[in-house]
């Protein structure tokens, strides 16, 4: 990651769980095609056992993060969430002023 200042778009969810619904092709796509967009800097995400997940990307500006949520599949990505995969989302778009790591040495 750079140093700050960057953008974090914060995506919490809950799923409803339905097999063979295509979320995991949708969600694979949707990875493949962020990191393709200009200003893109990387990603992490985690879903709980409940199907609660949350995935953090992080881009190099405001006008990187818009460019994202008005691509054309990210769009139709947006809507199948919505009549389809969500139970509930929420999507928060911040700004990283400071940020700090952590690594333990591998012989530790």
């Amino acid at each position: 990651m750079p140093k700050p200042p960057y953008y974090a778009v914060v995506f919490t969810a809950l799923r409803r769980e339905r097999p063979g619904d295509g979320y995991a092709a949708t969600a694979a796509r949707m990875d493949e095609l962020a990191r393709a967009q200009p200003g893109f800097l990387g990603v992490e995400s985690a879903r709980g056992a409940d199907g609660l997940g949350i995935t953090v990307s992080y881009w190099e500006s405001a006008d990187a993060v818009s460019a994202w949520a008005a691509n054309a599949e990210h769009l139709l990505a947006q809507r199948m969430g919505r009549d389809e995969w969500y139970q509930w989302y929420a999507l928060r778009v911040c700004r990283v002023e400071r940020a700090t790591e952590f690594a333990r040495p591998e012989s530790a």
